[in-house]
């Protein structure tokens, strides 16, 4: 990407987010509040969940 590129693409980003009204933003804001990811993905990243649900896939192939 070049110089020119990234300077047009942060000034299209910039320029959007102000022309959305505040109470949208504030709406996005909280959505993105509930939707959190569990604490241990925050913590430790994507390697406990890989852990978790290759364990759920390994038992449920044994029943």
């Amino acid at each position: 990407m070049k110089t020119n590129d990234y300077v047009r693409f942060l000034t299209q980003t910039f320029v959007e987010h102000f022309e959305t009204p505040k109470e949208e933003r504030k709406k996005k804001r909280e959505t993105r509040k509930q939707q959190k990811q569990s604490i241990t993905y925050e913590l430790f990243g994507i390697l406990p969940y890989t852990v978790k649900e290759s364990v759920k896939m390994i038992k449920k192939n044994r029943m």
